[in-house]
């Protein structure tokens, strides 16, 4: 157990570590699937010490409910065929349901629309092939069939889908193009995070430097294409090299000079074939009004 979480009760830190709810943990542990130190433990409200061991049994999770269909939900839908949607989602919509967000998101609002959605994949997250952070806007591919999800699961596996994002960064990268190759795990500081470690999985992003900035301080608008997928790849990796998004509290974006209401990164360009007839497909989604703003206001160099 990493020092940050020392002292926190290991209902808690189960919590964090799977993704659940308070309550989904203590049943958990309740259920004797956690270990500490090797032992049994099956009272949540313990605290736990820096340099204990947590194992925990995912299988005892209490089984979670499907997700309902949601007519109130917004998003734009850009492109939709009878086995592909392409949606342009707005910041602050969570993908689909998981810990704390059990509904109100895309999901919900996929099956009012798309009710044979419900049998795509995975029946908690039917027709999501790919995942938006719920603070990035932008481009998103669903599979209305299931055959449209199993080719585009293998075409992202295979690094055959180009997903491009819109960053605004602090400071002036060294290089006007570049490649961050560096793997990415859990933040052994604090589970909610994730983080640059030696023993996490390949992520690769290439960036382009697009504009400078000088005024009220140096920043940079930077385009980012993903070689990989993981969890806050873009995020961890332009943080990693001294250059965090703008506004992005999680990884140190958050500084007087300039605001920005989210972490300043859009999804503003999706290269695909498409699943079922191999036509070559893109799409293009311009800055969205809070983030347009945000650049507005910069002088440029």
């Amino acid at each position: 157990m990493p020092a940050a979480l020392a002292g926190e009760r290991l209902d808690r830190i189960v919590s964090l570590i799977i993704d659940c709810s308070r309550s989904d943990a203590a049943a958990v542990v309740a259920a004797g699937g956690v270990q500490l130190d090797g032992a049994l433990a099956t009272v949540g409200k313990i605290r736990v010490n820096e340099g204990q061991v947590v194992r925990i049994d995912e299988s005892m999770l209490p089984t979670i409910p499907l997700p309902e269909a949601d007519d109130t939900i917004q998003f734009d839908v850009v492109y939709s065929d009878d086995d592909l949607i392409i949606i342009d989602k707005p910041a602050g919509l969570v993908v689909h349901p998981g810990a704390g967000n059990p509904t109100g998101t895309l999901v919900n609002g996929l099956l009012a629309r798309y009710p044979a959605i419900a049998t795509v994949g995975e029946s908690h997250r039917p027709g999501i092939v790919h995942r938006l952070d719920v603070g990035t806007s932008g481009l998103l591919a669903v599979a209305r069939t299931q055959r449209a999800y199993d080719a585009l699961v293998a075409a992202l596996s295979a690094h055959d889908v180009g997903r491009v994002y819109r960053a605004l960064v602090w400071g002036h990268p060294a290089n006007q193009n570049g490649l961050i190759d560096a793997p990415i795990g859990r933040d052994i500081r604090d589970p909610m995070r994730m983080a640059v470690v030696v023993a996490g999985k390949a992520a690769r992003t290439r960036y382009r430097v697009l504009r400078e900035y000088i005024a009220p301080a140096e920043a940079a608008a930077l385009e980012c294409r993903l070689e990989t997928g993981r969890t806050h790849q873009i995020r961890v990796h332009l943080a990693a090299i001294g250059h965090p998004v703008i506004g992005d509290a999680a990884y140190g974006g958050v500084r007087s000079a300039i605001g920005s209401p989210r972490p300043f990164l859009h999804a503003a360009a999706l290269e695909l074939k498409h699943p079922v007839t191999g036509v070559a497909l893109e799409f293009v989604s311009e800055l969205p009004a809070d983030l347009a703003a945000v650049e507005a206001a910069l002088e440029e160099r």
